[in-house]
């Protein structure tokens, strides 16, 4: 069975999962104290839901590498950053700790994959 040709950022595996765990951190932060309302929960939303526009803004620069494994950086670095949000959340009781390690986990995931693509990025540019 062949796979679908990807014509979008949103048929990207990485993608998917990316939004699909950014949806699962602002279903559970709307469960977060509200004094935590301009801090933790602003923050885990914003990082989380930035891995996906930076992979939006990536998957568009591809005729440039350099511009390309940029974006990608961008999305590493929300990637990681939602990581630290999430052991704060874990920490405060926020979060219980199997959902903690499973959001985390998918986070790695993703970085895995970031990390793969930015080490062979030749594959993914437009060829001019």
């Amino acid at each position: 069975m062949e796979k679908e040709p990807i014509k979008s950022h949103e048929d990207l595996e990485v993608y998917k999962m990316a939004f699909d765990v950014a949806m699962k951190i602002f279903e559970l932060s709307k469960k977060f104290l509200v004094e935590e309302k301009y801090s933790l929960t602003d923050q885990i939303r914003r990082s989380s839901r930035s891995v996906c526009a930076n992979l939006a803004e990536a998957w568009r620069k591809r005729r440039y590498e350099a511009a390309f494994v940029a974006k990608l950086n961008d999305c590493e670095s929300e990637a990681a950053e939602t990581q630290t949000w999430l052991k704060f959340a874990l920490q405060c009781n926020y979060l219980n700790v199997e959902t903690g390690r499973e959001l985390y986990e998918t986070y790695n995931r993703v970085l895995g994959i970031l990390v793969n693509i930015i080490k062979n990025p030749s594959s993914w540019l437009i060829k001019r």
